[in-house]
C-alpha cells in the first residue's frame, strides 16, 4: 500500500496549481504529510452503507484489528491468586498472569458480598500514569493488599465504584505503568520503540495482557461470561476498543475520554511555534505501522453497534452522529449514549465541523474539539445511571 501511495505522491495530476504546474514540497514534512492525507482508511465509516451490509463490515473491522495487535498464537499460562484482603463489602485479591512468559503481571479481583443478580463484572483499564492500585481504591504501592486501603474515595477510583453497586470488577495496569514500570520509573517510550523494531506494539502488547485477563474473567464462576463490561480512562480506552473488535461477547462499553479522529489530528497539529517548530500528534506508544490506513477511533466505536457502549467527555457531534447512524442501521439507536464536558454540554458552546482547519497549534485543537483539559476525569455521574439502566435491562432479558 505504502508503495502505492508513493508512486503518486508528486504526480502532476494529484498536485497541480492554478497554473497546471505540479506543486512541489520542498520539505518532507510536507511531503509524507501529503502522503498521510492520500492514504484514506480502508474500513472507514460510511453513511451511505446499507444496513445489511453492516455484518460484513464489521468482521473485515475485526480482521483488520486482529492483524494489526498481533497477539501471540499460544495460550497464556493460567494465573494465580497471590494474596487476599478483606474490605467493606467486598474482598480484594491479588493475581498475576502470564501474558509473557518471563513477565508475571499482577491483576486485582473485586468480589462484593452481595453481588447484583445479573453475575455482571468489569474490566477497568487505568489512564496514563494511573494504577490499578488508584483505580481499586488502595493505597499507592501497597501491591500485596497489606493494612488498610486509601483513606479517600477518590474519583478515579472506578473499581471501587463498580464493585460497590454490586458487580465484579477487575483492575489492571497498563504496561510500563504501577508494577510494571522500570523500578518505579515510568518509561513508556523506550518499550514502545522496542516493540515496534520489533513488529509489535504498545497497544498490541497492552491488549494483549488485558486480553488474557479478559479470557480468564470467562472461567469464574460468579462472572456470566457473556455480561462483561470493559471500562477505560484516557489510555485505556484504547486497548478497550481493540478488545471490542477482537471479542464480540463483550457485552457493553465505556469509553471514558473524548472521541477524536486520530488521523485528522495528526495532519492538522501543524501550527509553528515561536522557534519555527510544527506540532506532533502523540507518542509513540500510541503508534500502531498501517492502523490509520484501515480504520479511526469513531470507525471502531461505530463497530462495537449493537453493543452498549457509553461515551462521557464528547468531541465533535460529526463523530457522534456517525456512530448513531452505525447504531440505527444496526437497530439499536438507544444503545448509544453519549455526553460533553459539562463546559460544552449547551450546543451553543461548542462548534461543530465536517473537517478541521490545518494550521492548528494543539490549544486550538483542543478548544475546537471540545475539550476541557483541567476537566478530566472519569465521569461516574455519567456511567452510574447509565450501569443502572444496564442492569435493569440484563434483569428484563
Amino acid at each position: 500500500m505504502i508503495a502505492a501511495i508513493f508512486s503518486g505522491c508528486f504526480s502532476a495530476s494529484a498536485a497541480d496549481d492554478r497554473e497546471g504546474q505540479p506543486i512541489v514540497y520542498n520539505s518532507t514534512r510536507s511531503a509524507v504529510e501529503r502522503i498521510m492525507k492520500r492514504a484514506v482508511p480502508r474500513l472507514q465509516y460510511d453513511a451511505s452503507m446499507p444496513a445489511d451490509s453492516l455484518g460484513a463490515w464489521r468482521e473485515a473491522m475485526s480482521e483488520a484489528m486482529s492483524r494489526l495487535m498481533r497477539h501471540p498464537d499460544a495460550p497464556a499460562a493460567a494465573p494465580r491468586k497471590m494474596a487476599e484482603a478483606r474490605r467493606d463489602g467486598y474482598v480484594i485479591e491479588r493475581w498475576e498472569s502470564f501474558p509473557l512468559d518471563e513477565n508475571p503481571v499482577a491483576y486485582f479481583v473485586m468480589r462484593p458480598d452481595r453481588a447484583d443478580a445479573s453475575r455482571a463484572a468489569v474490566l477497568c483499564i487505568p489512564g496514563s500514569g494511573q494504577t490499578k492500585e488508584l483505580l481499586a481504591g488502595e493505597r499507592q504501592g501497597n501491591f500485596m493488599l497489606e493494612g488498610k486501603p486509601d483513606s479517600i474515595v477518590r474519583r478515579a477510583a472506578m473499581g471501587l465504584h463498580f464493585v460497590k453497586r454490586g458487580l465484579t470488577a477487575v483492575v489492571v495496569d497498563n504496561p510500563c505503568f504501577g508494577e510494571q514500570s522500570d523500578e518505579g520509573v515510568y518509561d513508556d517510550i523506550t518499550p514502545s520503540r522496542f516493540l515496534l523494531e520489533t513488529g509489535w506494539s504498545y497497544l498490541g502488547l497492552a491488549s494483549w495482557y488485558d486480553k488474557v485477563v479478559l479470557d480468564w474473567m470467562k472461567t469464574q464462576p460468579d462472572i456470566d461470561k457473556n455480561r462483561i463490561i470493559v471500562s477505560g480512562f484516557s489510555l485505556g480506552t484504547e486497548p478497550m476498543m481493540a478488545l471490542g473488535l477482537l471479542d464480540d461477547s463483550i457485552y457493553a462499553f465505556v469509553y471514558n475520554d473524548f472521541l477524536c479522529r486520530t488521523r485528522e489530528r495528526a495532519l492538522v497539529l501543524n501550527a509553528r511555534d515561536k522557534k519555527g517548530q510544527r506540532g506532533y500528534p502523540n507518542s509513540i506508544r500510541h503508534l500502531i505501522p498501517c492502523f490509520l490506513t484501515e480504520f479511526d477511533f469513531p470507525d471502531i466505536v461505530a463497530a462495537l453497534s449493537p453493543r452498549p457502549v457509553i461515551c462521557t467527555e464528547g468531541g465533535l457531534d460529526r463523530d457522534f452522529r456517525l456512530i448513531e447512524d452505525a447504531y440505527m442501521k444496526a437497530g439499536a439507536p438507544e444503545a448509544f449514549e453519549w455526553h460533553h464536558y459539562a463546559k460544552f454540554a449547551d450546543q451553543a458552546s461548542r462548534t461543530d465541523y465536517d473537517a478541521l482547519p490545518e494550521g492548528l497549534s494543539r490549544d486550538e485543537f483542543y478548544r475546537m474539539v471540545n475539550v476541557d483539559g483541567p476537566n478530566h476525569y472519569f465521569k461516574m455521574e455519567w456511567v452510574g445511571p447509565w450501569l443502572d439502566r444496564l442492569l435493569r435491562s440484563m434483569a428484563a432479558e
